[in-house]
């Protein structure tokens, strides 16, 4: 057994408590080392929870330390600015999406990251979930033949009601230099958030399906709750526009035929995923929805027995320490965080899910959000010196 990694979490929040810090403690490959947070008091119940590692609440005493191997970034807002420290100081990078809100400063992270020969991986939770890493499978052992149409959804409802404030973040004080965000009421200047921060891993899940980049999109982004609290020391509601939900359709450079939509005012659960994929010889329809002690279904068909028939997902797709009762959270980023540490461990060359796929799949979200404010069709890869500029909201 080789000597454990030895992880830093940067974040203590909830989403870091419910996949990353489970998923490092349960791997046997991994050791979390140091939890920061600006707010002590919760890495200090999260080092309760999980081996009570060191805690700190300044990062950069991270950075210089030889004995960290990864640095995970589960902080809100934007990445950036971290991510290339933590790539500067010679880290093993996981970060959650997006890792910037440009795909050609994502593009630049990942040459960064090879240059150094880093390993890195990004938050794309659901191609790690066990229903999906098999559908993946079964895909490559030819099940569905050659692809054809790819369908994928991710809605639930968890801003449906206004008074949710738009902000996940806990604020003790009203935040200060920060640019603000959804104050452009004009369809052009709507500010991107459900297609980055929910949209994000299923265009990741289609992609891998249909086993191709795409060679165009067009869509539209909406907003279809208008007045929302901003922050949660907030009491009134007001105008934040803002793209609650989204739909676009794509074409795949082999000629197979893409669609996406993501919502986070569609009524349903968390995290409300479908993704179909047709091709010449079957289908295949991943539900990845916690729906009555169930957070995950894979059914198949195939063009001799057209009606879908739910598969058994084999034991060996689920992460170490993996309990029944396990919330989809802690059952999917459990993979994620453990193939990460395989492939470190490893050292050769495999490395999924790392910035280069991120690379492209920022760069369908920028394409799509570059096609709403011009109303067109637009050609991939972008040109890379035209102006993509649209804003993004700190999830």
């Amino acid at each position: 057994m080789p000597t454990p990694l030895r992880v830093a979490v940067i974040g203590a929040g909830r989403w870091s408590a419910s996949a990353h810090l489970p998923g490092f403690y349960r791997s046997q490959l991994s050791e979390i080392a140091v939890i920061c947070d600006l707010d002590r008091e919760l890495a200090l119940k999260r080092a309760a929870q999980f081996g009570d590692p060191e805690v700190t609440t300044d990062y950069r005493t991270i950075l210089a330390r030889p004995d960290i191997d990864i640095i995970d970034i589960v902080t809100r807002g934007d990445h950036q600015d971290l991510v290339f420290e933590v790539l500067e100081a010679g880290k093993h990078c996981l970060v959650e999406k997006p890792v910037c809100h440009d795909y050609r400063d994502v593009w630049r992270a990942h040459r960064l990251a090879e240059s150094k020969g880093l390993k890195t991986k990004v938050g794309l939770t659901f191609r790690y979930a066990p229903a999906m890493m098999y559908a993946f499978d079964l895909i490559r052992q030819g099940f569905i033949g050659e692809p054809f149409i790819f369908n994928g959804y991710e809605q639930n409802s968890q801003w449906l009601d206004p008074d949710n404030p738009m902000d996940k973040r806990i604020h003790k004080a009203k935040p200060v230099n920060e640019k603000p965000w959804g104050v452009d009421p004009s369809r052009e200047g709507i500010t991107v958030s459900s297609l980055e921060g929910y949209g994000a891993p299923t265009i990741d899940i289609g992609l891998e399906m249909v086993g191709s980049d795409l060679s165009r999109v067009i869509g539209i982004l909406a907003n279809m709750v208008k007045h929302r609290r901003r922050t949660n020391l907030d009491t009134a509601r007001e105008r934040i526009n803002i793209d609650d939900a989204d739909m676009f359709m794509g074409e795949a450079a082999n000629g197979a035929l893409y669609s996406m939509q993501s919502s986070y005012v569609a009524v349903g659960n968390y995290p409300g995923i479908e993704a179909r994929i047709s091709g010449s010889k079957g289908a295949i329809k991943v539900r990845l929805v916690e729906e009555f002690g169930v957070i995950q279904t894979i059914h198949t068909a195939t063009a001799e027995k057209v009606e879908f028939v739910q598969q058994e997902i084999p034991a060996h797709y689920f992460p170490p320490g993996f309990r029944t009762d396990d919330p989809w959270s802690t059952a999917f980023y459990g993979n994620l965080v453990h193939n990460f540490c395989q492939e470190i461990v490893a050292g050769g060359a495999e490395n999924q899910g790392n910035f280069a796929q991120s690379a492209r799949v920022q760069e369908i979200i920028n394409g799509v959000a570059l096609s709403h404010r011009e109303r067109r069709w637009i050609d991939l890869p972008l040109d890379t010196t035209r102006d993509i500029t649209i804003q993004s909201s700190p999830f």
